[in-house]
């Protein structure tokens, strides 16, 4: 079978659940993934034949996309930062949106750790805490980013916890001489327990936000695979997560340190305050590239 064929016709069987180009984009992920192709293949190479071996594999791995199973939890990986990270359906899937959060979080960790170099072998190393850490690209691209700094990622389920610890990044922390993310398993919302770790020099996190009653307006491939308890809060106590992190933060953050964490757009307002009334004098609320309210950055 024809490259360009099969792409067609796989792209017209994607179109009940998505636009006609994220369907392809969807397919020639697939086709990457499974063939070794790039996605200009089909082009420069018109007369391409998929090799009748791997056409079962695209066949069974198209079947599971047409039931709406994300590309990212079919092929084991999804892109973020410039990075590749291993997904199951344990952990979310990272979110373009969740990039702004990390690139911000690495200039604030860089720039402390600038300020740091003049004490030279005396100098403290970066402490960073990610709460909520899922599959751990957040903890793992701050280690791989900010030389020297120290990463702890904190999560309540060991399945998650299993993939953020197992990222395929040995060669790489040995290229960059780089420390590996800590990874504990502890409750968020327990926010009197004992802890080891900190005091921290950045705070981040990307708790459950997305309230109960908003799932009808969510996707079938988020609301059919995704992990609930890494998306949901009830109506009732939408900012649950917000009030266990601003008490994380009050109890562990450095006096000049600094927090972002992202946020439900819909409760921009509602969760700064919050914070405002937990002590956090200087609080902002920032834009996502879709210009909705995403982020809180706030410190003492």
């Amino acid at each position: 079978m024809l490259l360009t064929e099969f792409i067609r016709e796989s792209t017209a069987s994607l179109e009940a659940l998505y636009p006609t180009k994220e369907a392809r984009s969807i397919v020639l992920m697939l086709c990457e993934a499974i063939l070794g192709t790039k996605n200009y293949t089909h082009i420069v190479e018109p007369e391409y034949q998929i090799d009748k071996k791997k056409m079962p594999k695209l066949k069974e791995n198209l079947q599971r996309l047409e039931q709406g199973e994300p590309i990212q939890y079919v092929i084991g990986t999804a892109d973020f930062c410039d990075y590749t990270f291993n997904v199951n359906p344990a952990v979310l899937i990272p979110r373009p949106e969740t990039e702004m959060l990390v690139r911000e979080a690495i200039k604030i960790a860089s720039r402390i750790r600038r300020m740091r170099i003049p004490y030279g072998k005396n100098a403290t190393p970066v402490r960073i805490l990610d709460l909520c850490t899922g599959s751990g690209c957040i903890a793992w691209l701050l280690a791989l980013s900010v030389p020297g700094c120290q990463v702890v990622g904190v999560d309540n389920s060991e399945v998650a916890l299993k993939v953020a610890r197992t990222q395929p990044f040995a060669a790489k922390l040995k290229e960059l001489q780089a420390t590996a993310p800590v990874f504990v398993n502890a409750d968020v919302l327990d926010t009197e327990q004992d802890f080891k770790y900190g005091p921290f020099d950045l705070i981040l996190s990307n708790p459950p936000y997305i309230m109960e009653s908003e799932k009808p307006s969510l996707r079938k491939n988020v609301v059919d695979y995704e992990p609930a308890t890494a998306l949901y809060v009830p109506d009732e106590d939408p900012l649950l997560y917000y009030r266990a992190i601003a008490r994380w933060s009050e109890r562990l953050l450095a006096p000049e340190g600094k927090c972002l964490t992202e946020i439900n757009s819909l409760l921009g307002p509602e969760t700064e305050v919050l914070f405002r009334n937990m002590g956090f004098r200087q609080t902002e609320q920032v834009r996502d590239f879709y210009d909705k309210t995403r982020f809180i950055f706030y410190s003492k």
